[in-house]
């Protein structure tokens, strides 16, 4: 069987998954939308200020009333931050205001409380003239109701959030997520937490993915593990199709006795074969009821290496994120690699520099704990000497 290359098996994938592009608007409590994408831009229903407020502590005046000082004022009421009080300042008075409280109308400035003696609750001496509109947040001088707050595609930080629930907005339109679900298989598999028997291993490979998707835009809509009997798979797999709009499944796909996501998804028209690459060489795809499934295989390193090189940027492009970008780095020792595979080896950024992290075994999970970027190995490249320029990948 001929292998696939890379850029041929990632066209083939993007193909397949062309439909998850297609989404959705979802409303969401303002409390949920972080990290979400808004679906459509967002107008202020409202001004902002909400209404002509003050910038200071102070006392509300009308600037005639202060051009000589100083001069002492009667006092005519107080007005704090959300209570009610004077509404008109009346000639040649005053209002004692607090920060954020409504100017009374008949004033047109502030003069700050640093700048004022207070005689007694009645009377006050102003010991500074004012500018008209001087610490007065005008109706609308950050904000005009109908302008827009946020343009659709916009990943929503809390910065964005703070400012739709200033103009008093409780749920804001997200861009739907792709909904996934997560297979892993084999009969050695055991729950993290689990007693092991000899032969048995963690199932790592289950959150990782479904890690890597959270942090990816997808909605994860199940993690579930499968035996090596035909049936159980069909059985999970086919569940699975029924809640989600892409299933990723780890293992059973290479040659060994075995194998049985190929066993199950061959005869729906599934395909599987070798791609030039490692780790992450045995790939497959298929579609079960009408779901399009990846089968990476079952190895660790090749999971999560066949995830951020053929699913992640086409997920992220679903989900409206920005492709992760790669850039160009130095190694900083010599390089081998397999003669007609493009490597993926795990690797640690320092500045412009690039070390590598272990090997490129598909079974050295730590390696991917200390790593932060994958260096990606052309396929025509055997070896690479101190100082060559590799592009790496962010993991």
């Amino acid at each position: 069987m001929t292998a696939a290359s890379v850029e041929d098996h990632a066209a083939h994938v993007r193909r397949l998954l062309d439909p998850l592009k297609t989404r959705t608007a979802e409303s969401v409590l303002l409390s949920d939308a972080l990290g979400r994408v808004a679906y459509a831009d967002v107008a202020s229903p409202v001004d902002l200020p909400l209404f002509r407020n003050s910038q200071m502590d102070g006392y509300a005046v009308h600037s005639s009333a202060i051009t000589t000082v100083p001069v002492t004022l009667e006092v005519a009421g107080t007005v704090a931050a959300g209570a009610t009080g004077p509404s008109a300042v009346q000639p040649g008075t005053s209002v004692k205001i607090m920060t954020g409280s409504p100017v009374p109308d008949g004033a047109d400035t502030v003069v700050p409380v640093e700048h004022t003696t207070a005689n007694d609750e009645h009377s006050v001496t102003i010991e500074v003239s004012r500018q008209p509109g001087d610490y007065i947040r005008e109706q609308g001088s950050d904000v005009i109701a109908g302008s827009i707050l946020i343009r659709a595609g916009q990943l929503l930080e809390p910065r964005h959030i703070a400012v739709l629930a200033a103009v008093g907005l409780s749920h804001t339109q997200v861009r739907s997520r792709p909904r996934v679900a997560v297979i892993t298989t084999g009969a050695e598999l055991v729950e993290a937490g689990s007693s092991l028997r000899l032969g048995q291993i963690f199932d790592s490979n289950g959150i990782a993915l479904a890690s890597h998707l959270r942090s990816n835009g997808a909605e994860v809509t199940g993690v579930h593990r499968s035996s090596d009997e035909p049936t159980d798979f069909a059985r999970i797999v086919t569940a699975a199709a029924a809640e989600s709009e892409l299933i990723i499944t780890s293992g059973g796909v290479s040659m060994g006795d075995f194998e049985v996501v190929k066993d199950v998804l061959l005869p729906l028209g599934g395909q599987f074969g070798p791609v030039r690459m490692q780790p992450g060489g045995p790939q497959g795809t298929a579609v079960v009821d009408g779901v399009p499934v990846l089968n990476f295989p079952g190895n660790p390193v090749s999971t999560v290496v066949s995830f951020l090189v053929f699913a992640r940027d086409v997920l992220r492009d679903a989900a409206g994120l920005p492709p992760v970008p790669t850039r160009v780095a130095k190694l900083a020792a010599d390089v081998t690699s397999v003669a007609g595979k493009r490597q993926f080896l795990r690797g640690k950024l320092e500045g412009e520099t690039v070390t590598l992290i272990a090997g490129a075994g598909s079974h050295l999970v730590a390696a991917m704990a200390w790593a932060d970027v994958l260096v990606d190995v052309p396929v025509e490249v055997t070896e690479m000497t101190a100082g060559s320029e590799v592009t790496v990948v962010p993991l």
